[in-house]
């Protein structure tokens, strides 16, 4: 496979996971994005923590979907993020609230 194919080939995944993503968004009440994924959820707590004089962040999502390429499946009933870096959470407008 060449570079070329692979490229064209990661292209194209990347476009059916966005096309997933605008179809399934309206399911979830939550994006949350870290460092290194970016989820839909139903339920998301967070819980900041400090051991040591490091602080770091734990997330429990509920009710999921993971935005990642490579997985065969990206609907979970459960995922816990724990990170040091910035997280962010933003609860998407409800399909009958929007005018």
């Amino acid at each position: 496979m060449s570079t070329d194919d692979l490229e064209r080939y990661e292209a194209e995944i990347e476009l059916q996971l966005y096309k997933e993503y605008k179809d399934v968004s309206p399911m979830f009440s939550y994006v949350v994005e870290t460092e290194r994924r970016f989820y839909l959820a139903n339920a998301v707590e967070r819980s900041v923590r400090d051991v040591d004089g490091r602080t770091y962040v734990e997330l429990e999502l509920r009710d999921a979907w993971v935005w990642d390429m490579y997985r065969q499946t990206r609907f979970v009933s459960s995922v816990r993020v724990v990170t040091f870096k910035d997280v962010n959470i933003e609860e998407l407008p409800r399909p009958d609230a929007i005018p």
